[in-house]
């Protein structure tokens, strides 16, 4: 895998819309505003790409548009990280205009930079990891940068901060405490924060023990279920099985799988689901481990559980539970592609390796 260099004191951050285009729509505006006070406050120069101020309409049936952002920002050496506005629901239609333009996928290794965001950008992960670049699951710009109190969440501010530094390895730590999701994200709420809670679990063992190790993947699982099934989008698998998007057999074993649910908060019986999809396709065998992320608002906490219980109940594959990624309040990163050991015993996970280039 190729690895990006960290940030720097004024350097050029992209910021591009591959999905929703809310960041463009006038009742986002307070927040976009916010987003780039954040990013110059941390010292980063913010630069908006052409089309990630479209709105909505346009950029839902312009997928060739928000595909020409990302590209123009891989080609620009200058910009030094990519953060994605918000996730959505169809940013697989980027696929086809990137995996068919050499210029893109030839800037992608030569000027590797770091590209962050959650849920559906999921698949501009896939993407970007099947090209060889090292990227992270992890802030985006509207709910991370853009927090409505008078600061970026501390727990979350922490992980984005190492995007700055040179260390060798890290901890992915349990928050001490997680946060309710807004139910406005209005103008109105500015320095309001958010209704906090006390972390009474903890990364929870649900199945297994002893120490695993492995090379990062993974995302929101309603996304990675579309890639397979098609269950949203019907021309989905069409494009991950053209372009072989996925981990072959033998790369699956090299695997950390980290799946987490989306603000959707999808039903019990639906995660069984999608989980028996992976199953019978070999995926929860053939893995090293399992990191699932905290349920956002710790709906169906106790419930989702039960169904990684009941699905893994005749595997030997570890499951920790309740890690602090994806939609969940606050948010680490996790770094695709990288050596991680999780710890089943004593649930830690320790990225083992830097995560940047620190040559010259």
């Amino acid at each position: 895998m190729v690895k990006p260099k960290p940030l720097q004191k004024k350097d050029k951050v992209a910021i591009v819309s591959l999905s929703r285009g809310l960041l463009g729509m006038p009742f986002c505006k307070h927040e976009l505003d916010l987003g780039l006070k954040r990013l110059k406050e941390l010292g980063l120069d913010p630069v908006i790409m052409p089309n990630a101020l479209k709105d909505m309409d346009y950029l839902e049936k312009h997928p060739e548009a928000r595909a020409s952002d990302l590209k123009s920002a891989f080609l620009d050496d200058s910009i030094k990280m990519i953060i994605s506005a918000i996730g959505g629901d169809d940013t697989y239609k980027l696929i086809p205009y990137l995996m068919e333009d050499s210029k893109f996928k030839e800037a992608v290794l030569k000027h590797p930079k770091i590209f962050t965001g959650f849920s559906d950008t999921t698949n501009n992960h896939l993407l970007l990891h099947k090209l060889g670049l090292t990227t992270f699951y992890g802030p985006c710009l509207l709910v991370d940068l853009a927090e409505l109190d008078n600061e970026m969440l501390p727990y979350t501010k922490e992980y984005f901060e190492k995007f700055f530094l040179e260390e060798e390895s890290f901890e992915i730590k349990s928050s001490p405490v997680w946060y309710m999701e807004r139910e406005s994200y209005g103008e109105e709420n500015i320095g309001k924060p958010r209704v906090e809670r006390k972390e009474e679990h903890g990364f929870e063992v649900i199945k297994g023990s002893g120490i695993q190790e492995g090379l990062l993947y993974g995302g929101c699982i309603e996304s990675l279920y579309n890639a397979f099934v098609g269950n949203r989008y019907a021309d989905a698998p069409k494009f991950y099985e053209k372009y072989e998007i996925l981990p072959t057999k033998e790369e699956w074993k090299e695997k950390i799988l980290f799946l987490e649910t989306s603000e959707e908060c999808i039903k019990p019986d639906e995660l069984e689901t999608m989980l028996l999809a992976f199953k019978n396709r070999g995926i929860l065998s053939l893995v090293k481990g399992i990191i699932i992320g905290k349920p956002q608002d710790e709906k169906y906490y106790e419930e989702y559980k039960e169904v990684y219980k009941k699905v893994f109940a005749d595997l030997d594959t570890p499951v920790l539970y309740n890690v602090n990624f994806g939609h969940s309040v606050p948010r680490c990163i996790l770094p695709y592609g990288i050596l991680t050991k999780v710890d089943y015993d004593n649930k830690t996970i320790k990225i083992e390796e830097s995560i940047f280039d620190f040559s010259k």
